[in-house]
């Protein structure tokens, strides 16, 4: 055999052995612990999900799944970090509709590629958001407060987990909807938010439901009103703002699972089987419904698709509404 023959055999032979070894990894997948990647504070919702969740993964994985929390910029530094993390299985980042569907619309030039930096995995949860008030505040209603607004637009202030975040864009169309103008004060998630609406320092916030749900309970916040479409059952005595003078408004997220691009698709899919198998945990679900958080998982290419017209959908009515980052 020729010496170009010989060469031409082996090379074959090795790109045949590479393309194996995602499989053959795969058999004992993972080996080390596995970072889950947070872009908010711990203390909000987004925090909750995840360590609920690694909380279970880990045993089944048979790997410590260590949730690292990287505040700032409304969950993006910590998709930036995923997005540029070596695809090996072994950094995952809590998938947000704050920095896949909405900072895109909203910021413009964004450091990661939203579809094609990431590999999903799994959506988990569905997010509506809850506006509240401290209890000295004057808005006793929805009503009130946008009365008030309008009356003094410019004074009241409306805290929310970050800018870009769920709760920030999901109150930014209720403010075109509404007509009103505020000021928004962004935080590095929704714990520091609602400590400093707790004390005070802020009248109002706008968060994710399960970061002020529990203080509305217990009478150290008022709700104002929820964003989804109907009244969440962990606050029945709380509005939804569609049927407080703005039928048809709805504002939802969602949060869910996200490997880096290009991550084995073996990987992919041993750590969507496993976060199925944990979201289909009652204690799981119940966990997650306490706090106004609804389980709705969708499988890799559903949750793929959902992402791509998510995207489309708030990149248009951002741009519509003429929404602006502070």
């Amino acid at each position: 055999m020729s010496k170009s023959g010989m060469d031409m055999r082996l090379l074959i032979a090795a790109v045949v052995a590479f393309a194996a070894l995602p499989t053959l990894a795969a058999e004992d997948y993972p080996t080390k612990p596995v970072r889950f990647l947070v872009g908010f504070a711990p203390g909000g919702a987004n925090d909750l999900v995840a360590r609920v969740v690694a909380a279970r993964l880990g045993p089944r994985l048979g790997q410590q799944v260590v949730v690292d929390n990287r505040a700032g910029a409304g969950g993006n530094i910590a998709h930036d970090i995923a997005a540029k993390a070596t695809p090996d299985g072994y950094t995952m980042v809590l998938a947000s509709v704050a920095s896949l569907a909405m900072s895109p619309g909203l910021l413009g030039k964004m450091p990661f590629d939203p579809i094609n930096d990431f590999s999903p995995v799994a959506q988990l949860v569905d997010v509506s958001c809850l506006l509240s008030a401290h209890p000295s505040s004057a808005s006793k209603t929805l009503k009130d407060f946008v009365a008030r607004a309008k009356q003094q637009p410019g004074t009241i202030n409306v805290a929310n987990p970050g800018r870009g975040s769920i709760a920030h864009l999901a109150f930014e169309l209720f403010k075109t909807t509404a007509g009103i103008s505020v000021v928004n004060v962004p935080y590095k998630g929704g714990g520091p938010a609602v400590i400093d609406v707790l004390s005070g320092q802020v009248e109002t916030m706008a968060g994710v439901i399960s970061t002020g749900a529990p203080h509305v309970k217990s009478g150290k916040l008022r709700g104002l009103g929820v964003t989804s479409a109907k009244r969440s059952p962990i606050l029945p005595d709380v509005p939804a703002i569609a049927e407080s003078g703005y039928p048809g408004f709805e504002a939802s997220g969602w949060l869910g699972i996200a490997f880096p691009a290009k991550t084995p698709a073996a990987f992919v899919k041993r750590m969507h089987k496993e976060a199925v198998a944990v979201m289909a945990m009652p204690e799981v679900r119940e966990q997650l419904q306490n706090a106004g958080l609804e389980p709705a998982v969708k499988d890799t290419e559903a949750f793929r698709g959902h992402i791509k017209s998510e995207l489309a959908k708030w990149t248009k009515l951002i741009k519509d509404a003429g929404i602006k980052a502070d």
